[in-house]
C-alpha cells in the first residue's frame, strides 16, 4: 500500500514537493487556498488537489486526511500550521505532523503541542554553520604536518552496510578514529554503543593511507 501524504499549502514549495513524493511512490492529496495556485497543482500528474483553507476542519475531511499517514503544513503563518498539525493529528488522527516553521524561538512549543516534526530553515542554516565551524575546528587542533593526518566528513547514506549498527561492530581501519558524528543540528561525541544512523555525518581522524578503506567500509562505496 502506498503511503498517503496530505501537503496543506507551500505554493511553489508544495509543487516541488508533492513532484518529488509522486517520482517516489507516494500518494499525495495538496490544499491550497489560491484557486490559480491550484490550477498548476492540477498540472501535476497523479496529484489530488483541494481548493481551500486547510485550517478548517470540513476542507481536511474533503481531503480525506483521515485516510493519510502523513501531514505536512507549509502555510506562511505559523499559527495555521499549528492548528493544521492539531488538527489533523487530534481529530483525523494522522500517524506524523510536520510543520514549517518560520519562528525558531517557537520550535519547542510546538514539540509540546504534540507536533512529531517541526521545520525551520533559520535553525537549518544555523546548524550547518555550526557543523563547519566544529569541523575547522578539528582541522586546527590535529597536526596535520606532510599529510600524515587526514580529516574527512563521511555522510551515511541510506544504502549503508553499516546501518544500525553500533560504533565498535564496525570493521574501520585501526588507525581511523570516528572525532565527532554530526547528526541534525547536534554534533555528538561517540561511544562505542553509539549507532549509526542515516543520514549522520561522520567526522573521521585518519592516516592518508587508511582514509579510502574507512570510507568504502562505512558507505559501501
Amino acid at each position: 500500500m502506498k503511503t498517503k501524504v496530505l501537503l496543506v499549502g507551500g505554493r511553489s514549495k508544495a509543487k516541488s514537493l508533492a513532484t518529488s513524493l509522486i517520482k517516489k511512490g507516494y500518494h499525495v492529496t495538496v490544499i491550497n487556498d489560491s484557486y490559480e495556485d491550484c490550477l498548476k497543482l492540477a498540472e501535476i500528474d497523479k496529484l489530488t488537489v483541494i481548493n481551500g483553507d486547510g485550517t478548517r476542519p470540513f476542507v481536511l475531511e474533503d481531503a480525506s486526511a483521515g485516510d493519510v499517514n502523513i501531514a505536512i503544513a507549509m502555510t506562511a503563518k505559523d499559527e495555521d500550521n499549528l492548528v493544521i498539525c492539531e488538527l489533523c493529528k487530534k481529530k483525523f488522527h494522522v500517524a506524523k505532523t510536520v510543520a514549517l516553521l518560520t519562528d525558531p524561538k517557537k520550535t519547542d512549543f510546538f514539540h509540546k503541542m504534540g507536533i512529531d516534526s517541526v521545520v525551520c530553515a533559520i535553525t537549518a542554516i544555523t546548524g550547518i554553520i555550526e557543523q563547519q565551524a566544529f569541523v575547522d575546528k578539528i582541522t586546527t587542533l590535529v597536526p596535520i604536518g606532510e599529510g600524515r593526518v587526514n580529516i574527512a566528513e563521511v555522510p551515511i547514506p541510506g544504502t549503508s552496510p553499516v546501518l544500525g549498527k553500533k560504533l565498535w561492530e564496525i570493521n574501520l581501519p585501526k588507525e581511523v578514529v570516528v572525532g565527532c558524528i554530526l547528526r541534525g543540528d547536534t554534533a555528538m561525541v561517540p561511544r562505542g554503543d553509539t549507532r549509526i544512523l542515516a543520514g549522520d555525518m561522520l567526522v573521521l581522524i585518519s592516516s592518508d593511507q587508511q582514509e579510502m578503506a574507512a570510507i568504502q567500509e562505512l558507505t559501501g562505496r
